[in-house]
């Protein structure tokens, strides 16, 4: 990594913690009833509403290299049974293991020991056993990798 390189990431890194300060300040000048009724449009409750925006649009990051690391298309997931793939995300924006996620990410060996700590896991062993239309997808996706 260049100097310049490391120089522009970090000025990056500084405007999006700005602009996620921003959105938290905008999030807190809202009166509750505001936030309330924005919680029950999105189908969240309101503590979750705050504990998302808390997070930063970065929070689920580690979801849809979980589903690649699985195997899983999660366009054919938003497809098929899209409010299953809007609450995964939920749940892992809100997940206490992202270190150790990123770490088995980063080793590829997320396949081998995502049971173990990720929230999503019960959620992922009920999609590969039961739904068809994911043994379905996950069937052509496995062919053309």
């Amino acid at each position: 990594m260049t100097a310049q390189t490391a120089v522009q990431k970090l000025i990056d890194t500084f405007a999006d913690w700005l602009k996620h300060r921003r959105e938290l300040n905008e999030l807190y000048g809202m009166n509750r009833s505001d936030l309330d009724r924005i919680a029950s449009d999105l189908r969240v409750s309101s503590t979750d509403l705050d504990e998302l925006v808390r997070h930063g649009p970065r929070a689920v990051d580690e979801l849809p290299k979980l589903l690649k690391a699985l195997r899983i298309d999660e366009a054919a997931l938003s497809r098929a049974q899209p409010l299953v793939l809007r609450d995964m995300e939920r749940v892992c924006a809100l997940c206490l293991h992202k270190r150790r996620c990123d770490e088995d990410l980063a080793a590829g060996t997320s396949p081998e020991h995502y049971q173990k700590y990720c929230p999503n896991a019960p959620t992922i062993k009920r999609l590969l056993r039961v739904d068809p239309l994911t043994v379905k997808f996950l069937a052509a996706t496995n062919r053309k990798m």
